[in-house]
């Protein structure tokens, strides 16, 4: 069985009510569906949130986490996971890159685990085009 690939997508204002849904959710894709690399992003507490649930996980299971960002960096960045550039990201103006970074964090995924409470704004958008890329979306706002 191949490794399949997950990425997230949620509100900036998440709360940390959600953290333990997250880690159930991540850990069951880990366990039944074999995944084992995670591109997650660094805009906004979701984007943490995650980032603090994989970090937590990587001592408990062989998973590659990577911070995909949507700039060239001017200077290091604080992460707590390696970080990695879109290809052709470099060519995209600033105005776009984060929509860019997002089509091409859905497009190399599998499945795609949202927190998205309003159907507004970039994560309701990122959610639709991952179902509209007929990718698994599992969403964790009830």
């Amino acid at each position: 069985m191949n490794s399949l690939i997950c990425t997230f997508f949620g509100h900036r204002d998440c709360s940390e009510a959600v953290t333990q849904e997250l880690y159930t959710a991540i850990e069951r894709i880990i366990v039944e569906n074999n995944c084992r690399l995670f591109y997650v992003g660094n805009h906004g507490n979701f984007d943490s949130l995650v980032s603090k649930v994989l970090f937590e996980l990587q001592r408990k299971y062989e998973i590659k986490v990577y911070v995909v960002l949507a700039y060239m960096p001017n200077k290091e960045v604080a992460s707590i996971h390696p970080t990695i550039l879109p290809d052709g990201i470099e060519t995209v103006p600033k105005k776009y890159a984060i929509i860019y970074r997002n089509k091409w964090m859905i497009e190399k995924s599998d499945i795609v685990i949202t927190c998205v409470k309003n159907s507004f704004g970039g994560a309701a958008q990122f959610k639709e085009y991952a179902t509209k890329k007929n990718k698994s979306v599992i969403e964790l706002y009830k």
